[in-house]
């Protein structure tokens, strides 16, 4: 399994639109085949940050999400809406272990 994190810093006066944005790619990611979880977080004390958890069965599911129309439309609509790129990193799953569920 492999896990993602995306950090997003957003203007604030794209806040709202953002969230509807990140919404609508969460509802189609999560029923990707191989998508395990994806979570949409915002900061309590900075509301203009935002945090992804992306967790997939392999790299070649992670891979298959860039490539649909509603990660790319989501990647397209919401750049100019960041202060700053968004930064992304990946990561191999140690626990819980394969098979055992994340929640």
């Amino acid at each position: 399994m492999i896990a993602a994190t995306v950090m997003v810093q957003v203007r604030p006066e794209f806040i709202s639109r953002f969230i509807q944005a990140t919404i609508i790619n969460h509802e189609a990611s999560v029923k990707e085949k191989g998508n395990v979880r994806f979570d949409v977080l915002q900061n309590s004390d900075d509301p203009s940050q935002f945090l992804l958890y992306e967790a997939y069965e392999s790299e070649e599911s992670r891979d298959a999400h860039k490539k649909t129309a509603h990660y790319l439309e989501w990647k397209k609509t919401v750049a100019d809406w960041m202060q700053r790129p968004r930064d992304s990193s990946a990561y191999v799953l140690i626990r819980p272990e394969k098979g055992k569920s994340l929640s």
